[in-house]
């Protein structure tokens, strides 16, 4: 919801979308949103900030998987969050006082077990494959807008773990960055009735994907 936001799609008036993606989904709004936007300025070239998470694929299946444990064991929030010279104060400043709320009516456990631990872990590993489905395996300096980034056809339990709010749409959001994600499967529908769909760049499934981004051998 923040990702819509940066995007200024939550609410046509500019300014409380701001209000709404800043204070009720992600304070980071600021950075991220000039972050963001170069991507889609850039998207698969040189200048675009994405591209390092994209460009080293295909890698070696055993080289996947120590990047899936090191995502599952806290090992990439921790570099993301502490790895650098300056701490990130309002991370730290904010999920205290989620703690002590939580804690203050006597249920820590929830925020410890419902958010803190799925931030250190699931979060970091849903966030890779994400990536490489988007845009790995695509050509640098792609000129072809149906090519730039990739849909994927996920089931329902993808859907439900991996891509929610219709993220796996990420060629239609590229396409079209003034629709809102829940649009998107309209966008893809009326680009198949016109043949579209055909050139642009999909795959069925994240777990082919991942295989592709990585083979065995």
């Amino acid at each position: 919801l923040m990702h819509d936001g940066a995007h200024a799609v939550l609410h046509r008036n500019r300014k409380v979308n701001d209000w709404v993606a800043y204070w009720l989904c992600s304070p980071t709004l600021r950075d991220y949103r000039p972050y963001h936007l170069q991507h889609h300025r850039f998207v698969q070239q040189t200048e675009d900030p994405d591209l390092v998470l994209s460009a080293p694929f295909p890698i070696t299946r055993a080289s996947l998987w120590r990047k899936v444990v090191r995502d599952l064991t806290g090992q990439t929030f921790y570099k993301q969050r502490f790895g650098g010279e300056a701490v990130d104060r309002r991370f730290l400043v904010g999920n205290a006082i989620g703690f002590a709320v939580f804690a203050a009516a006597g249920a820590w456990w929830v925020w410890l077990t419902m958010w803190l631990l799925p931030m250190m872990t699931w979060l970091p590993l849903i966030s890779r494959i994400r990536n490489i489905a988007e845009h790995a395996l695509i050509d640098r300096n792609e000129a072809d807008p149906l090519r730039q980034a990739r849909t994927t056809h996920a089931n329902w339990l993808e859907r439900a773990l991996v891509a929610p709010y219709w993220v796996n749409y990420h060629c239609e959001h590229h396409m079209f960055t003034h629709l809102a994600c829940w649009q998107l499967p309209k966008a893809h529908r009326l680009l198949q009735a016109r043949g579209t769909t055909a050139r642009m760049e999909t795959q069925r499934g994240y777990v082919g994907l991942m295989r592709l981004a990585a083979p065995a051998g």
